[in-house]
């Protein structure tokens, strides 16, 4: 009882902490904007007026984006950790995030127009997701080993690289450019009329998630175990794939490959919640994946006069280190 009364003060004062944080993600930047000022481009937008293009066009995507980001990252991690009974599963170590870069990667350097839209863009992340999820799933089934499957997903990840840094060698400087641009990892590339589509997928996927909190749960308990409760395994694993790819491919395929979230964030969720009941771990993944990130964002945008730092460098800065506390603390 008193655990869930705690359960319930972190997830209030989440859901508090959001708000402000992206108040404040509004508003800081290199061009100051007054309250006024937002509330007028809220009620009288007009294109002729600088700050009120500014916020439409930059720091409402940015913001929407970071939110979406985390908590797409984070839920497609606790998933995958709890699939493959591993914590230090996650889609960045697995390679789904690198089959998502695949794809996205002809995409772009092969230039071919239809697959430079919206929907060709997630469509190709979700396929490079889902396959090499798939992939990951199948070793899974011949390798016992946690360890082994975890070096089998970054020598895929390796292989994956060394594949696009071939493609790269061959790409004209233009689109080379773009290709490296989105490989750094952005908030800001995202526009606003991208946003409906990326709502309505990501929507899908967190919506479709919470679908899954019972096999899930069940799953804790190990597949012997889960059977005996009327879950089809085979059914569900494919199922938690599709999730992640919805989550992990459509993000990766409009903000660029995001390492560490997906990893770390399901690890603190557990720490702090001391729960396995997904019901709450997939709402509380949600809250502290879209926390992190826009932490991490309103960082990003407090440096830039000084310095350029891309979203994945910062979350590999402060994920890392978590990981590999993680690592020595179970080997401990």
């Amino acid at each position: 009882m008193k655990n869930n009364s705690l359960n319930r003060i972190w997830i209030g004062t989440l859901c508090l902490i959001i708000p402000l944080l992206g108040i404040l993600h509004l508003f800081i930047g290199e061009i100051h904007i007054s309250f006024p000022e937002f509330l007028d481009s809220i009620f009288n937008y007009s294109q002729h007026e600088t700050s009120h293009i500014l916020i439409w066009e930059f720091r409402i995507p940015r913001l929407i984006i970071a939110l979406i980001a985390g908590a797409s990252l984070a839920v497609s991690g606790l998933i995958m950790q709890t699939l493959f009974n591993n914590p230090l599963a996650g889609p960045s170590i697995l390679g789904i995030n690198s089959g998502a870069s695949f794809f996205i990667g002809l995409l772009i350097l092969s230039g071919i127009y239809f697959f430079n839209t919206d929907i060709g863009i997630t469509i190709s992340a979700l396929m490079g997701s889902f396959l090499f999820g798939m992939l990951m799933l199948a070793c899974s089934l011949f390798v016992r080993s946690n360890i082994s499957l975890l070096l089998i997903g970054i020598m895929i990840s390796s292989f994956i690289g060394a594949l696009i840094n071939l493609m790269q060698s061959y790409a004209e400087a233009e689109k080379l450019k773009t290709f490296f641009i989105w490989s750094m990892g952005s908030l800001q590339q995202v526009q606003l009329d991208q946003l409906g589509w990326i709502i309505g997928v990501t929507l899908i996927g967190l919506l479709s998630s919470f679908l899954l909190v019972k096999p899930l749960n069940a799953l804790v308990l190990g597949e012997k175990n889960a059977s005996l409760l009327g879950i089809n395994i085979q059914s569900f694993r494919v199922q938690c794939i599709a999730i992640t790819a919805i989550l992990c491919g459509t993000v990766t395929a409009f903000c660029g490959p995001i390492a560490f979230v997906g990893l770390a964030i399901p690890n603190l969720s557990k720490i702090i919640f001391k729960t396995q009941n997904h019901k709450y771990l997939i709402l509380t993944n949600i809250l502290l994946g879209s926390t992190f990130i826009l932490i991490c964002d309103i960082i990003i945008r407090l440096l830039e006069s000084s310095i350029l730092i891309p979203i994945n460098v910062l979350t590999s800065i402060i994920g890392a280190p978590f990981v590999i506390y993680l690592v020595v603390k179970k080997r401990s």
